[in-house]
């Protein structure tokens, strides 16, 4: 987004990252309830939330045939709408902006599905660099059984479209694998602050906290910065 000036950006970007069923919604929600109790304006944000094309994504997703690239093309439809329309005018008002995920959600789901990062990251390349990015670490046998114990496994979040295994549970736990696995790799390529989502609640919302509360106080010169130098390296790359 060339036309952007950062510096008029004077609202803080904070993503919640991590893969299907670590908790990020509970945490967001949490998050949102303390930081306007100390009196900051608070928009959050997530995948399909788009007025414009959220109710298209979740009709081709059922049914269960949509290739790759219009998996991904779609998605990246709902987030650039959500960043022109929600998110940058919030930062512009200086409200901080929670986002369920990120850009990096995509990166994951569409680097395991193609084995191509550069095609993804340029769809993308318009996004804005988060002030912070706290990932939700979790193990495949962890994350297994909380699915099962609370909401199931369905299609999409299985991989049953890369078929990976013989059933559901095979190809969810291979499919999580592999993203989990880019996860990793991305926490160390982009700086993430890595939170084990395996401990009680109530800890990780206290640590979660603990590394928002310096962003507070970051300059809108800092993200220029931060903005700068991330282009430079995925041009460099």
């Amino acid at each position: 987004m060339p036309y952007l000036n950062p510096r008029e950006l004077t609202g803080k970007l904070i993503a919640i990252e991590g893969t299907d069923g670590v908790g990020r919604s509970t945490h967001l929600d949490w998050l949102q309830q303390w930081l306007e109790v100390q009196g900051y304006g608070v928009v959050t944000t997530g995948w399909t939330r788009s007025a414009l094309v959220s109710k298209t994504i979740e009709e081709a997703k059922q049914g269960n045939f949509i290739d790759h690239r219009s998996f991904s093309l779609l998605y990246a439809t709902d987030f650039a709408d959500r960043m022109e329309n929600l998110i940058v005018p919030a930062l512009r008002s200086g409200f901080i902006v929670l986002a369920d995920r990120y850009i990096y959600t995509a990166f994951a789901r569409d680097y395991v599905r193609s084995g191509d990062r550069q095609w993804i990251r340029d769809v993308f390349g318009f996004a804005l660099v988060p002030d912070l990015v706290c990932y939700l670490r979790i193990d495949v046998e962890t994350l297994t059984l909380r699915v099962l114990e609370s909401k199931g496994m369905n299609y999409w979040e299985s991989g049953l479209d890369l078929r990976l295994g013989a059933d559901l549970y095979d190809s969810f736990r291979k499919y999580q694998t592999l993203l989990i696995e880019e996860f990793d790799r991305m926490a160390e390529e982009f700086g993430f602050q890595i939170l084990d989502a395996r401990r009680p609640p109530d800890e990780i919302q206290e640590a979660l906290r603990v590394k928002i509360e310096p962003i507070l106080t970051v300059s809108p010169k800092t993200r220029e910065s931060l903005i700068a130098q991330t282009g430079n390296k995925r041009h460099s790359g």
